[in-house]
């Protein structure tokens, strides 16, 4: 993770400080999305506001975590596609080797022929002193040619065939490499422009600051770290993940009544328990995307590194993992379940009992616990 440097905005006294990895998302929407600068809210000065400022970076985290979960995909599927290419090659080179000694077999045995004399038929069962014994060897040559003949075919046809399953593997591997470079060249994009995001933040003028400080420090979460680059946690509110919260849909009564996963509340399994520790003991390493421990962590990739801690093996990608087990409702939530946020699965936590999850939440962030209802709700999965 990069280091933490303070930018001053001149003439103010006031020092904002941000996180350059914090800065994993937050200005693509704003670029990708056709919006006139004109439709955004501004001061009379024409700044943009504080409340579109803090919404930017909300959305653009939300992109940069789609974004990792593309790249992870792709890495998975790369990864299962160099596995396929070297078994491939390794069949081609198995096949290469029995053809070469088939070949080498009927060399042999034109060889042998030539040097008998390598004459016409005739002439040679003419000359024979045995002609019984030559028309039974001659016969058994034929029969011997011809076998081997025939088995050269059958393996020089699986050559080819391992030859074209070769060629296509690659294929498929080039151009998974080539949409993991582009998913990898759109998160360098979006840590570009929150250099961008930043600049505006320390734009704002001297009221709308303050209106936005105030606003990120009652958010929490990702506003406010991104706005004071302080420990996760340190801040009041949502991300603090100490106190009651909510998110979108979620109610504090659904919340802190309609939950089954009470501080009494046990894992599922051994396995789900053997986890659910490991979940908790990577609580505050760092958010890294594309990564799966056991230093940093992406959201799916600590679910799957908690889960291979306890022998369990789990998809890669947070789409895979919603449908990693057995679906549950939110009533029925217990330590070690796989919480799913968004329509398109983005986002995954790990269930922690008392209306808390543990999570990765995102670029600049440390493995937390935050509310179960910090974002809408997809599934629950238990392993």
């Amino acid at each position: 993770m990069a280091s933490c440097r303070r930018v001053a905005k001149p003439g103010s006294g006031r020092v904002t400080v941000w996180t350059a990895a914090s800065a994993a998302a937050v200005a693509s929407v704003a670029a990708l999305s056709a919006v006139p600068a004109g439709a955004e809210p501004h001061d009379p000065a024409g700044h943009p506001s504080a409340r579109s400022v803090g919404d930017r970076i909300t959305t653009l985290y939300t992109q940069a975590e789609r974004a990792t979960e593309r790249y992870n995909a792709a890495e998975t599927r790369s990864r299962a596609l160099r596995r396929q290419v070297d078994r491939v090659q390794d069949r081609v080179a198995r096949g290469q080797g029995r053809v070469n000694r088939m070949r080498a077999a009927l060399g042999a045995l034109a060889g042998g022929q030539y040097r008998t004399g390598g004459i016409d038929p005739a002439l040679a069962l003419l000359l024979s002193g045995d002609p019984d014994h030559y028309l039974d060897r001659a016969a058994t040559l034929e029969r011997i040619s011809n076998r081997q003949a025939a088995q050269l075919r059958v393996l020089q046809s699986a050559q080819r065939t391992l030859r074209q399953e070769r060629a296509e593997a690659a294929a498929k591997l080039v151009r998974l490499e080539h949409s993991r470079r582009a998913v990898a060249r759109h998160k360098r994009a979006v840590q570009r422009r929150l250099a961008t995001a930043r600049r505006l933040v320390n734009a704002l003028p001297p009221g709308e600051w303050e209106t936005y400080a105030r606003r990120a420090s009652r958010a929490g979460g990702r506003e406010a770290d991104a706005l004071a680059g302080l420990p996760p946690g340190a801040l009041p509110g949502r991300g603090s993940g100490t106190g009651p919260g909510t998110g979108p849909g979620f109610g504090s009564d659904e919340l802190s009544g309609g939950l089954n996963g009470g501080p009494d509340a046990a894992p599922s399994s051994g396995w789900a328990s053997a986890a659910f520790g490991a979940a908790r003991a990577a609580v505050g390493q760092p958010y890294a995307w594309g990564q799966a421990g056991p230093t940093a962590f992406d959201c799916s990739g600590l679910m799957q590194w908690a889960y291979a801690r306890a022998g369990v093996a789990i998809p890669r990608t947070s789409q895979a993992q919603a449908h990693a087990g057995q679906p549950v409702p939110l009533s029925q939530a217990r330590p070690g379940d796989l919480v799913v946020y968004r329509s398109d699965a983005s986002h995954v936590a790990m269930y922690a009992g008392n209306g808390q999850v543990i999570h990765a939440p995102y670029p600049g962030a440390r493995v937390r616990y935050d509310p179960v209802g910090m974002l809408p709700i997809s599934s629950i999965t238990r392993v």
